[in-house]
């Protein structure tokens, strides 16, 4: 499943365009890697990504294509949040122009 559609089916993201946003400004990693809205992800990928002032990490449990509401929790792990040093913040604040 691509990267923006898995954001916005496990609401993670509220739209799909906002996770090919969130993708094209480079604040969503695939294990460690930077992602692409196009990026193929799996079941056991690990996501990184930059929310302001925190970074959020999950670990893909599931993929649906259309899951409910209620199930959506359930297609990935909460690993942590951690907050973002200040220098990261201030590229985050670079990137939005």
């Amino acid at each position: 499943m691509r990267l923006d559609k898995f954001l916005k089916v496990s609401r993670l993201i509220k739209r799909r365009t906002l996770a090919k946003d969130v993708c094209d400004q480079s604040r969503v990693e695939i294990n460690d890697r930077p992602a692409k809205a196009s990026s193929n992800v799996k079941i056991g990928d690990t996501l990184s990504i930059r929310f302001g002032q925190k970074r959020v990490i999950v670990k893909i449990e599931d993929i649906k294509e259309n899951p409910r509401k209620e199930e959506a929790a359930s297609l990935y792990c909460l690993v942590g949040e951690i907050p973002v040093p200040r220098d990261e913040k201030e590229e985050d604040d670079y990137l939005k122009g």
